[in-house]
């Protein structure tokens, strides 16, 4: 498939391992005579964003980024947060500047939310949270729920209706945001606008056999490219298990490993056993991906 409005964003999704990447670099050469760029890569996976995360996460070589302009890679440490929020603020700042440089935006990653938001609308948080607001909110809602559910259905009825009593979460929320803006929680969900109103999809769709095999190619890869070496140097840093970065396929799978929760990670077939279960979670992850291509449409 070949982009034909220079214009418009090309959007590229697929599971992992489906040659998304190498996609990505072909059109942005095909829009790029010459040598001279006439394209720019938005990655929209989430662990791109992470410096230090690059075999697990198959990131684009630096001579492949230095080649073709790339944004959102290597912009967080492991340790700070990256939410979809996050990347549609950045994603629609980047568009039209890369637009106004007469050059196509390429869109290219895994992570389905993003897309969704993208193409099907995105809800920016009504409201900061507030700690002591919520705190109190909370201690009401341990001790009577029904009469915190009164109170919501007094200000939001349509909230009511949806949220039972017994979800203290989203009860809380709720109010919290009645509380603090003034509008109902259900009226400022109806919100949700899209970023792209025009764009190109092209979906990385692999037969599920090619896919599998593709996989356990690409975990082997890793594997012999270090990347047990790689976990080990990020807790070496101080990173740890509990962080949302090192919650990443691949990174807990190894740390795992590296743990001995499969036993002694010395022994041979121990590591069998991890690269084994890592090659079954990623196939695992890239079936639920491949659930994505379904919803998202041209």
């Amino acid at each position: 498939m070949h982009p034909d409005n220079k214009s418009k964003p090309i959007l590229i999704y697929g599971p992992t391992a489906s040659g998304k990447t190498a996609r990505s670099l072909e059109i942005a050469r095909e829009l790029s005579p010459g040598g001279k760029p006439g394209a720019e890569i938005i990655s929209a996976d989430s662990m791109l964003v992470y410096r230090g995360m690059d075999i697990g996460t198959a990131k684009p070589s630096p001579e492949e980024r230095k080649e073709i302009p790339h944004h959102l890679v290597d912009i967080r440490n492991p340790d700070q947060d990256w939410t979809v929020a996050d990347f549609i603020a950045q994603a629609e700042t980047l568009v039209p500047e890369i637009q106004n440089r007469n050059r196509t935006p390429i869109i290219v990653g895994g992570t389905g939310l993003y897309f969704w938001c993208l193409t099907q609308g995105f809800q920016f948080p009504m409201a900061e949270a507030d700690p002591e607001l919520r705190a109190i909110l909370e201690e009401q809602a341990k001790h009577d729920a029904l009469a915190l559910h009164a109170e919501l259905e007094k200000v939001d009825p349509a909230a009511a209706k949806r949220i039972h009593a017994n979800d203290q979460k989203r009860l809380v929320r709720a109010l919290e945001v009645f509380k603090l803006t003034g509008r109902p929680i259900s009226e400022a969900q109806k919100e949700r606008r899209p970023v792209l109103k025009e764009y190109q999809l092209i979906k990385m769709d692999l037969p599920r056999e090619e896919l599998y095999e593709r996989i356990n190619r690409r975990v082997d890869q890793m594997i012999e490219r270090g990347l047990i070496e790689e976990v080990k140097a990020l807790l070496l840093r101080g990173y740890t298990r509990e962080m949302k970065s090192m919650q990443a396929l691949g990174y807990k799978e190894t740390i795992d490993f590296l743990s001995g929760i499969w036993g002694n990670p010395e022994d041979p077939a121990v590591k069998t056993i991890y690269i084994e279960e890592l090659k079954k979670r990623t196939r695992n992850f890239g079936r639920r991906q491949m659930n994505w291509l379904k919803r998202l449409h041209a």
